[in-house]
């Protein structure tokens, strides 16, 4: 059996550092949905247990992954240009996902912050996380 330990510990640090860039990013991306979200996302999800701002909190940070997985995949033999595609799409991903909040507030009737919060299940959670769905998966597909 003939390994090479250089490649594999640089493959394994690379891995780590993919990781680590990736685990920012959805961090990041639920932060800005917190900054958007009136009250304390992580007291309503996990104290008020509610549901509405789980889903809405799940699909960004299902978004910012997947973004983050299509550019590790599109340039993962190439470690540098990985980390920058990661970087850069990842920003424009929370950056328009972020938007995309504020237009459906803005092109729907009520405030969409006070419906997320609402304990209440309502529609327009469902179309907010369509919609970040839709974004993850088309910042994705552009990625090349």
């Amino acid at each position: 059996m003939d390994v090479d330990f250089v490649a594999e510990l640089i493959f394994i640090g690379s891995s780590l550092a993919y990781a680590a860039c990736g685990l920012l990013f959805v961090l990041l991306g639920y932060a800005v949905m917190d900054w958007l979200t009136p009250g304390k996302l992580g007291e309503l999800i996990f104290v008020q247990r509610n549901r509405n701002a789980a889903a809405v909190a799940a699909s960004n940070i299902a978004a910012v992954g997947i973004i983050v997985a299509m550019s590790i995949v599109q340039s993962a033999e190439r470690f540098v240009k990985g980390i920058v595609t990661l970087t850069g799409f990842g920003i424009v991903g929370i950056a328009i996902l972020a938007l995309s909040f504020k237009v459906i507030d803005w092109v729907t009737p009520g405030k969409l912050g006070d419906l997320v919060t609402d304990p209440e299940p309502h529609p327009a959670v469902w179309i907010t996380v369509a919609g970040n769905f839709a974004i993850g998966i088309t910042i994705a597909a552009s990625i090349s």
